[in-house]
């Protein structure tokens, strides 16, 4: 493990104005939690560039215009063997890399996953990234759920990943999946607002149930229905909370299909159609496919769109569903 030290300037948006300089910087630097921005913070890491003489605490609040210079340690992730994986890559160059993650890959290593990981594969193929995610986590800007197929961006180097962070952490990317669920939706788009969180039940699972609810938007356009039983949907999100799609759909009657977390399988048992049921229990992952991803690139600031094909596993299902329902 290797250890420097890198400086950042940040500065206040109007979206960020009053909030308390712990939270503007976890959310600006979206690999630092609030509790480490805090420490930061205390420890003398973070100076106003605007008034250099002013004591900083945590709860100190921004003002637009406002420049700070922030000091991170950088761990540079040498403890981790690359391998040479398959990547379908979507694009390319000396700041990010887009790629079309498979269903089945987790994003970065974890307990349980220690190989075969995206990081794994990235390191692999690019030899260095973007260092402020940490030793496990370099170069990851976003997530996607190990079942979940589609479009995931990383960075090559700092300078990107905080730029590709702030994008994120301030609703400016553009982020669409596909999505088959059980159940017929009346209308022909909708929303869903409903805050979510940790569930007060079971803490493995996300739900709007919870003791501290995050704002959560979905707004979702039917593509196909396939008999009186499934809906394929088109999803935007606009907030990127843990599950959002998978919680939003399941608590409003509409599990996706394949998700066994959240309730796929009762939904699955109340289809009449034995051949609908038959071919459902064949896909063996949520049916959720981070199908187009939109950002400005952070060192041009021109608006780039990345789309992923449909992988086989839900296109054949889809095919197979309009050939029974035809």
């Amino acid at each position: 493990m290797n250890q420097t030290s890198k400086s950042f300037t940040l500065m206040v948006e109007p979206t960020d104005d009053g909030k308390r300089l712990d939270r503007f910087l976890s959310e600006r630097i979206s690999t630092l939690t609030r509790s480490q921005a805090k420490r930061l913070i205390e420890e003398d890491c973070v100076t106003s560039l605007s008034s250099p003489k002013s004591q900083l605490r945590p709860a100190s609040l921004v003002e637009k215009g406002d420049r700070f210079q922030v000091l991170l340690s950088i761990v540079k992730p040498l403890s981790l063997t690359p391998e040479a994986l398959h990547l379908d890559i979507l694009y390319e160059d000396k700041d990010l890399i887009v790629v079309n993650k498979p269903a089945g890959m987790v994003v970065h290593p974890a307990v349980g996953n220690s190989t075969g990981t995206l990081v794994h594969a990235l390191l692999a193929h690019c030899h260095d990234l973007s260092g402020i995610g940490g030793e496990l986590k370099p170069g990851i800007v976003h997530r996607l759920d190990k079942g979940t197929s589609g479009v995931i961006i990383a960075a090559k180097n700092d300078a990107a990943h905080l730029h590709l962070s702030h994008q994120f952490s301030s609703r400016q990317v553009k982020k669409v999946y596909l999505a088959l669920v059980y159940g017929l939706f009346r209308q022909e788009k909708g929303f869903f607002n409903a805050s979510l969180g940790r569930s007060t039940r079971d803490r493995k699972k996300i739900s709007s149930r919870t003791a501290k609810p995050k704002e959560a938007l979905t707004n979702w356009e039917k593509n196909e229905t396939y008999g009186r039983s499934l809906t394929f949907l088109s999803v935007t999100l606009h907030t990127g909370r843990t599950h959002q799609i998978r919680v939003h759909c399941a608590e409003a009657g509409h599990p996706l299909v394949g998700d066994t977390t959240y309730g796929s399988e009762h939904a699955a048992a109340r289809i009449p159609d034995k051949k609908f049921r038959s071919l459902l229990s064949s896909l063996e992952r949520p049916a959720l496919h981070a199908f187009r991803l939109g950002i400005h690139h952070p060192r041009t600031e021109q608006f780039l769109e990345f789309t992923a094909p449909i992988p086989d596993d839900l296109k054949n299902l889809l095919d197979q569903l309009r050939s029974i329902a035809s």
